[in-house]
Formats: structure tokens, C-alpha cells, sequence
């Protein structure tokens, strides 16, 4: 039998638990990272252009130039900024006019923030980038030429994003570590319990339904190691009941072949009479009889599992299969020393393959004849009951043993005592028949009295036939022979 799993199961499932983790770490990387920098720099420039309008307003009210550079050195301290006042010139250029660095460096007079400012009259913001650091800027016109820029570094807040960047990649790369680990000790744990189950289906699958299949944890495996258990129990059942029907039918067809293969050496070697030779005929004859109907049961289980064995549907009558039976068994009732009665209330129509049905019907009263002592009561009945239509075999014999029945109904089972004989296929037969039909065989036994009841379904006419009864016909065997009463 081929591995069920492949060694290397708790490897493959870590390394998807890994990559599952990883998926997730670089989804929050992408959704945290960039958003909280993006946040961080607008709350930088929010704070320029909250402080911008205080800043323009005391330019604007400062009575000479000169007076632009203390001001920028007093609001680049407040602020932690870079303060620095710009003119455009006739060609399109920028000088610094006031800038609280001292000089202005050239990428200052080139400012594309405060360039745009200038073009549109309006404040503008923006970020960018330049030797020293990055920086989040706000310019706000003072006038047509003149224009106050505010330039904050990002130095503090870029170092906070790429402090919280190593914080995840450090954390991720602990959770993924921790999740390999994690996910191969869960897979290891997971695959060796499957290991145990292939290992059970291993055994049960060469014949070993000895030992129980178990799992200690109650989910979905558990409850698979209970299927197998399950599964276990019935194997050893059906291959006990297997076991049981070879040593059976061994003996059923040994003794008849056995008393056949007697008898014709009798009749080659021996003078015989003939009555004698009539006797032994006879004997042959039933022998020849019960192989006869061993073979047919045994087709007729055959053809049932292969799905060949096909029922009709259409309108039986019980009251007449309940005489038709009667009349098939008075004679052995008779010769077996058991009373037979028939109970018919009839019409008592219902739907199925008639031919079928009269299979049952005998199956059930060989079984009561054949199962009980002689002297033994069977009644045959079938008459209407609260709206159905049963056939029932009732007789009051010693009764079957409880541990007994709940296996009547399985192939090849024989209950123990009693005047126990054949091979243990009719009652099996029977069930299945009756289940082909969309019926139900059921059982009620206790020391006294035992019924097996067949209950199918009405045929359309059933309803009107039982509103229109008026009395109930009993149809009785007793008239052709006073002992069977």
C-alpha cells in the first residue's frame, strides 16, 4: 500500500504557514509604512502653514528690510525652521533677502516651492529634496516679487517611519521564524495522528481487526479514527459472519452431497425393493431440493448486490398471498407436527412485484416452521391495521434471544439454539426485497410469541377498498384438516 503522506508533510505545511505569515507582514508593511509617512510629513507642513500667517503678517508690518533678518532668526527659533525671504528679479531669478542660515545657498534661489508661490499669487506647499536632508516647505507671497519661505526638516520624522520600518521588519522576521517553527510542530503533530490512521487502515486493510483505532482529541481526525473504528467493528463482523457462512455452507452442501453420494452407491451395489428403492428417491429428491434453493439464495444475493435483480410495481393483493402460502405449507406444517392458520382480510392491496412478495411471505413461514418445535402455533395474517396493510407470520414459539435480534436480518447470520438450520441468507433475502419494494420487514419477539411483519406501500386503489369494507373474511385451513387449528 502507498504512503498516504509524503515524508516531508510538516515541512510543506510550515513552509505555507511561512509564507502565509509573510504575505500578511508585507500586506501590513504596504498599508502602515507609507501611510504613517505620508501622515507624518502633511502634519509637518500642516504646522508651517498653521505658523505662516503670524509669520507673513509681521513681515508685512516691518518698517524697512533690514528688519527681515532679525525677524526670520526669531521665527526659525519658535518654529525649529528655516526662515528665508526671496525676490524674484526682472530675469526670472531669486536673491535672498533676509535668511536665517546667514547666506543662502543656490538651492534656496532656485526653490521650485517658492517659485510657485511667486507664478500664482497663492501659498503653496510641497516636499522636497536637497543636499542635506529632505524638507517639507510652505511659501507664502508677501507681495508680487517677494515671497516668505518656511523650509522644516523631515530629518526627526523620517527616522521616526524608518525606526517603525525596522520595528516590523525585525518583528516579521521573529514571526516568521516563530511560524515555521510553530507550523512544523503543528504538522508533525497533525501528520503523525494520519500516520496513525494509515497505519490502522494498513492493518484492518491485511485482515487484523483486533486492535481498535483511537485518537485522543475530539475534532475532525478524532472523529475520522471513530469512522475507522466503526468501519473496524463491522469488518470483523461481516468477515466472522463470511467465516460462519463458509463453515456453514461447507456443512449445508456436504451433508446433502454426502447422503446423495450414499444413496446412489446404495442403489448401484445393493438389491433393493421397491419401496426401498421408492425411500430412497425420496430422500434424494429433498437433498437434491436443498442444494436447489442454497444455490438460489446465493444467486439471489448475488444479483441483489449486483443490481440485476429488478421488482415491478403493481397491485398485490395480501389476503390472496396470505392463502397462497397457507395452501404451499399445509402440507409440511402438517408433517412437521405445526398448527398453520391463515387470517386473510382481503382485498388488501398494495403496490409491488407479486412475485416478490410471495418470495417474502415464504421465507417467513419456512422460518417459523423450520425455527420452532413441533406443536408450535403459526398464524399467517393479513388484514388492514390504522390505514396500512400488513402481512404478518406470528407464532409462539420459545421466541428470539434478544443478543439475536439485531443480526436476524444480516447475511449468513444463524441464531444459537433453537432448531437452528440452513444457511442464514432467507431472512437477509427477504429485507432486501422488501427495501427493493420501499418496504420494511420488522421483528417483535418475546418467549411466546414472535411476529415478523412485512408493511409495503398501498397500491392508489387501497384507500377506496378499505373505505368500502364492510365485514372481515377469514380464510382458515383448519376445514381441510382439524389438527392444524
Amino acid at each position: 500500500m502507498n504512503r498516504l503522506l509524503h515524508p516531508n508533510l510538516a515541512l510543506k505545511f510550515g513552509l505555507a504557514l511561512f509564507v502565509l505569515v509573510a504575505g500578511a507582514l508585507v500586506i501590513v508593511y504596504v498599508a502602515v509604512v507609507p501611510r504613517l509617512e505620508t501622515r507624518l510629513v502633511n502634519a509637518k507642513v500642516h504646522e508651517l502653514e498653521r505658523a505662516s500667517p503670524s509669520v507673513v503678517h509681521e513681515f508685512r508690518s516691518a518698517n524697512a528690510l533690514t528688519q527681515y533678518q532679525p525677524l526670520a532668526t526669531i521665527f526659525s527659533a519658535s518654529l525649529n525652521a528655516r526662515v528665508v525671504v526671496l525676490e524674484r528679479l526682472r530675469a526670472n531669478s531669486m536673491i535672498s533677502v533676509a535668511d536665517s542660515n546667514g547666506l543662502s545657498s543656490p538651492d534656496v534661489l532656485t526653490d521650485p516651492v517658492a517659485r510657485r508661490a511667486l507664478d500664482s499669487g497663492e501659498t503653496e506647499t510641497g516636499r522636497i529634496e536637497r543636499a542635506d536632508s529632505e524638507r517639507a516647505e510652505v511659501a507664502v507671497p508677501l507681495d508680487s516679487t517677494t515671497v516668505v519661505l518656511l523650509s522644516a526638516s523631515l530629518k526627526d520624522v523620517l527616522a521616526d517611519v524608518s525606526l517603525v520600518r525596522r520595528t516590523l521588519i525585525l518583528a516579521g522576521i521573529a514571526a516568521l521564524g516563530v511560524s515555521l517553527l510553530v507550523g512544523a510542530l503543528a504538522a508533525w503533530s497533525f501528520t503523525r495522528r494520519i500516520r496513525r490512521l494509515e497505519e490502522a487502515a494498513e492493518r484492518i486493510a491485511a485482515g487484523d481487526f483486533e486492535n481498535p483505532v483511537v485518537d485522543p482529541v475530539d475534532d475532525e481526525i478524532g472523529e475520522l479514527a471513530q469512522a475507522f473504528d466503526s468501519m473496524r467493528l463491522r469488518l470483523a463482523q461481516l468477515d466472522h459472519a463470511r467465516r460462519e457462512f463458509i463453515a456453514n455452507a461447507s456443512h449445508e452442501l456436504r451433508t446433502p452431497l454426502f447422503s446423495l453420494g450414499g444413496f446412489l452407491e446404495l442403489m448401484a451395489h445393493e438389491d433393493l425393493d421397491d419401496r426401498e428403492r421408492r425411500d430412497f428417491v425420496e430422500e434424494m429428491a429433498a437433498q437434491v431440493e436443498r442444494l436447489t434453493k442454497l444455490a438460489t439464495d446465493l444467486l439471489d444475493l448475488s444479483r441483489l448486490d449486483a443490481g440485476q435483480l429488478s421488482v415491478s410495481r403493481t397491485e398485490v393483493d395480501l389476503a390472496g398471498v396470505a392463502r397462497t402460502v397457507g395452501e404451499e405449507f399445509r402440507a409440511i406444517a402438517e408433517g412437521s407436527g405445526h398448527a398453520l392458520q391463515v387470517k386473510a382480510d382481503g382485498p388488501l392491496l398494495v403496490a409491488g412485484d407479486e412475485q416478490r412478495i410471495l418470495q417474502i411471505a415464504r421465507i417467513l413461514v419456512e422460518n417459523a416452521l423450520k425455527h420452532t418445535p413441533a406443536g408450535t402455533n403459526v398464524v399467517v395474517q393479513a388484514e388492514a391495521e390504522d390505514g396500512t396493510a400488513p402481512f404478518s407470520v406470528r407464532d409462539d414459539g420459545p421466541g428470539v434471544p434478544a443478543r439475536d435480534q439485531e443480526h436476524l436480518f444480516e447475511r449468513f447470520y444463524r441464531a444459537d439454539g433453537g432448531k437452528a438450520s440452513g444457511s442464514g441468507l432467507g431472512l437477509a433475502i427477504a429485507r432486501e426485497l422488501a427495501a427493493r419494494m420501499e418496504g420494511t420487514i420488522d421483528l417483535r419477539s418475546e418467549p411466546g410469541e414472535t411476529v415478523f411483519t412485512l408493511v409495503l406501500p398501498l397500491s392508489d386503489n387501497a384507500e377506496s377498498v378499505f373505505m368500502s369494507k364492510g365485514s372481515v373474511d377469514k380464510a382458515d385451513l383448519s376445514p381441510r384438516d382439524p389438527s392444524l387449528t
